[in-house]
């Protein structure tokens, strides 16, 4: 899931994914921080899911994917689209 919250010229972006599936450790990477592994990881929240949030450009298009643990690469179906290799929204 994303959350966004609109800013002047700066939208916050909330990745969520559940807390449990894929297990281990997960990292959204995407054009926004260098295609950089581990630099966001998601973390546990209260309610079971886990999250992290960055701040992006506001009328930009971002690409990005999640890296689990092992080398899984994989797209986040609530993504504003796709591009047949990463998933990308519009901020």
């Amino acid at each position: 899931m994303l959350e966004r919250t609109r800013l002047k010229d700066k939208v916050d972006v909330t990745f969520i994914l559940p807390g449990d599936l894929p297990t281990g450790a997960v990292s959204v990477v995407g054009d926004f921080n260098a295609w950089e592994p581990g630099v966001h990881t998601l973390a546990a929240r209260k309610d079971g899911t886990r999250a992290v949030s960055v701040q992006v450009p506001a009328e930009q298009r971002l690409y990005f994917r999640y890296l689990a643990e092992g080398g899984h690469w994989f797209d986040d179906v609530e993504a504003d689209g796709h591009d047949g290799r990463n998933g990308y929204l519009d901020s």
